[in-house]
C-alpha cells in the first residue's frame, strides 16, 4: 500500500492510531498518537512496543497477549486490553488491531487503533477501579464496549464484587456522561412504594402524599437509571417495569397524564436470573429486556493478583495512611478466599490499621477472619459439620499461621491461656 494513501488513512481518524508493519515498525502515526506518548515516534525506525511500555521486545514477551500474533494466526482483527506507559503515567488502552492486505491477499501491515480507559488504573487512584489481573482486563474490555452503546447492560456479580462502581464506570465513559445517574435500590420496596419512587405521585393521591413528588425516571431524564438487586422488584411490578421499557412511558401515581422516559438502563443480580426464571420468580420477557449486554464481575477470589494493589490503594484512604502491611501480613491476605469480596477487604485493612501498634502491620495485626478459610469453606460448602470440627479446623490453621507468642494469641481469641492450652490438648495440637 502506497505510504501516502497510509498516512491519509492514519490521519482521518480521530482516536490515537499507528500503522505497524510485519517487524512492529511504525510506518504512520497520527497527531492524537504522538500526544499521548513522551517517547518520540520515529517513522521507519520505531517500533509500537517501544513507544507504548518502553519494552526492547514485543509485548508477548512480558507477560501480555499480543494482537498482531492473534491478527496473524487467525487473519482477522483483534483487540486486547494492555497497560500503557503515556504522558500522564500507566493507563488503560482498549486495542483495535487490524491486518492490512495488499491486492494478492498477502498482510503487509497492520492498523492500531487505541481507545483510553479512563475509569479504571493499576494503582490507587480516586474513582477508579484498580486492578491488573486477566479477569480485570477482561471486565474491562466488555465494559469499554457497552460504554459506548445505548444497549441494556445486566452485571452480575457476588455481593461486595463492584456492581455499582462497574455502572458508574458505564455511565461515566457514554454520551450520557453529562447526564444524571440515578440509582435504584430495588431490595426492600413494596409494590406502592416501588412505583412511587419510580413513576412519581400527584398531590391527594394517596394518603400523605401532600404534595406532587417527581418519580426517579424524571430525575434521571437523558442520563443512566441503574436498577440495584433487579431480581428483588415484586413479580407483580415486573410487568409495570416492563412496560416502561418496552413503550419509554408511564404515568405518575393518580396522574392521568402519559410522559416519555428517556435515560440509558443498567441493572445488577448478585443471583442467577435465569435460575429465577426458570422458577417462575422472575419473567421471562422482562429478563431478555434487561439482559442486552451481560457482564460478570469476577470475584476477589478470582483476582488474587490484585489484592496488594486493593490493599494498598485502600490504605491510602484510611487515616493510618502512613502505616504499612508486611510481606507476611499481605501474604496472608493474597491467601484469604475473601467471600464478602472488595467490601470485606476494604473493611479488614481499615480493622489491621487501628489494630496495629506498630506503624508496620504485621500477620497477628489481621483480623480473625483471614484465617479461617479452610473451616469457612468446609462448614458452608459441605455437609453441615459440628462446632468441634470447625474449631479444631480453625486452630489447625492458626498453628501453621501463626507466629506471636501462646499468650498474645489467647488474647487475640479472647480466651485465657490455660483455656488455649486446654482446647490444643483436645484436639492434639501443638502450639511452637
Amino acid at each position: 500500500m502506497n505510504t501516502s494513501i497510509i498516512q491519509n488513512m492514519i490521519n482521518s481518524i480521530e482516536k490515537p492510531a499507528i500503522f505497524i508493519d510485519t517487524k512492529y515498525t511504525i510506518l504512520a502515526v497520527n497527531e492524537a498518537y504522538k500526544n499521548t506518548y513522551d517517547n518520540e515516534v520515529v517513522i521507519g525506525d520505531s517500533r509500537c512496543f517501544e513507544i507504548s511500555h518502553g519494552h526492547t521486545s514485543p509485548c508477548d514477551k512480558h507477560g501480555e497477549e499480543c494482537p498482531i500474533q492473534a491478527c496473524i494466526k487467525t487473519e482477522r482483527a483483534s483487540s486486547v486490553v494492555h497497560i500503557h506507559n503515556t504522558k500522564v503515567g500507566k493507563t488503560y488502552c482498549d486495542i483495535l488491531m487490524k491486518p492490512i492486505k495488499d491486492d494478492d491477499g498477502i498482510t503487509t501491515g497492520f492498523l492500531e487503533i487505541l481507545d483510553s480507559i479512563n475509569f479504571a488504573a493499576t494503582d490507587s487512584q480516586a474513582d477508579k477501579m484498580i486492578g491488573s489481573s486477566k479477569p480485570f482486563k477482561n471486565m474491562l474490555t466488555k465494559i469499554n464496549r457497552a460504554a459506548k452503546s445505548e444497549i441494556a447492560v445486566l452485571l452480575h456479580g457476588e455481593t461486595g464484587s463492584g456492581k455499582e462502581l462497574v455502572a458508574k464506570a458505564l455511565h461515566e465513559s457514554s454520551r450520557r456522561a453529562e447526564k444524571p445517574f440515578v440509582i435504584i435500590e430495588c431490595t426492600g420496596l413494596n409494590e406502592n412504594l416501588f412505583e412511587s419512587e419510580l413513576f412519581g405521585h400527584e398531590k391527594g393521591a394517596f394518603t400523605g402524599a401532600t404534595h406532587a413528588k417527581n418519580g426517579l425516571i424524571e430525575v434521571a431524564n437523558g442520563g443512566t437509571v441503574f436498577f440495584d438487586e433487579i431480581a428483588d422488584v415484586p413479580l407483580s411490578m415486573q410487568v409495570k417495569l416492563l412496560r416502561l421499557l418496552e413503550t419509554q412511558c408511564y404515568r405518575t401515581v393518580g396522574g392521568l397524564k402519559q410522559r416519555k422516559a428517556n435515560f440509558r438502563l443498567i441493572c445488577a443480580s448478585h443471583q442467577n436470573l435465569l435460575d429465577l426464571v426458570e422458577s417462575g420468580q422472575f419473567r421471562k420477557d422482562l429478563y431478555y429486556r434487561i439482559a442486552g449486554f451481560p457482564i460478570s464481575l469476577p470475584s476477589l477470589s478470582e483476582r488474587q493478583d490484585d489484592i496488594e494493589a486493593l490493599v494498598l490503594h485502600f490504605l491510602a484512604n484510611t487515616e493510618m495512611r502512613h502505616k504499612k502491611f508486611s510481606n507476611a501480613a499481605m501474604k496472608q491476605l493474597s491467601q484469604y478466599d475473601f467471600p464478602g469480596n472488595i467490601r470485606q477487604l476494604k473493611n479488614i485493612v481499615e480493622q489491621a490499621t487501628l489494630l496495629a501498634d506498630e506503624d508496620v502491620i504485621e500477620i497477628q495485626d489481621l483480623p480473625e477472619q483471614t484465617f479461617v478459610k479452610q473451616a469457612k469453606t468446609h462448614a458452608l460448602n459441605d455437609d453441615i459439620v459440628s462446632l468441634d470440627e470447625v474449631e479444631e479446623r480453625y486452630l489447625t490453621q492458626v498453628c501453621e499461621t501463626q507466629t506471636m507468642s501462646i499468650d498474645e494469641l489467647a488474647a487475640k481469641l479472647e480466651i485465657s491461656t490455660r483455656t488455649l492450652y486446654r482446647k490444643l490438648q483436645k484436639f492434639g495440637l501443638k502450639y511452637e
